[in-house]
């Protein structure tokens, strides 16, 4: 999927999970990745910055093979 500036998308559990992000830090993801719809601020190589508006929450790096498109 090519992910551009001001996509919604939510994060891919499955491809978040094994990743060295993952092993890095807490791999308790909290829900909200996974099911609400997050809004692509910025692309900087293989990393977008997603805006959680659901709840209120910093902003998030992640890569983009780990996003999809919200549906």
């Amino acid at each position: 999927m090519a992910v551009k500036k001001g996509d919604l998308v939510r994060a891919v559990r499955e491809k978040l999970e094994s990743t060295l992000e993952a092993q890095a830090s807490d791999a308790r993801f909290p829900s909200y990745i996974f099911e609400t719809k997050g809004e692509v601020l910025e692309i900087k190589g293989d990393y977008a910055l997603v805006v959680f508006g659901q709840v209120p929450t910093p902003n998030i790096w992640l890569r983009v093979d780990q996003l999809e498109s919200f549906k």
